[in-house]
């Protein structure tokens, strides 16, 4: 498969830690955060890595799909389970487009046309 190197810039080790290096507080704010909602809770860690790459490809964000396929991989998820989490996705970006036709409706409405 290609990738498209013109449009999303390579995530490298020096450019994470450069963008560590310009905010560390925040940087390890986020880092606690993250470590602390992917820790296993009610939701084990590969419940939580395939819900990550269902929003990934809802945000349509490739640096978090690019992060998250091989996390779910490593906790247990299938090849099966992470393609039926992005048919998730699918559905529910599909189903609020669909959904929000009704503020359209509401825009008509108000036009009187």
């Amino acid at each position: 498969m290609s990738t498209n190197q013109d449009l999303y810039a390579t995530a490298t080790a020096e450019t994470a830690k450069m963008k560590a290096e310009l905010a560390p507080k925040q940087i390890e704010a986020w880092r606690t955060f993250s470590r602390t909602v992917f820790k296993e809770g009610v939701l084990d860690e590969k419940t939580k890595q395939l819900i990550a790459v269902a929003v990934a490809h809802v945000t349509q964000c490739p640096y978090c799909i690019r992060a998250h396929v091989p996390q779910a991989l490593k906790k247990g998820a299938s090849r099966q389970e992470i393609m039926e989490a992005i048919w998730v996705a699918a559905e529910m970006r599909a189903g609020a487009a669909y959904a929000h036709a009704n503020i359209a409706f509401d825009e008509m409405e108000k036009s009187g046309q």
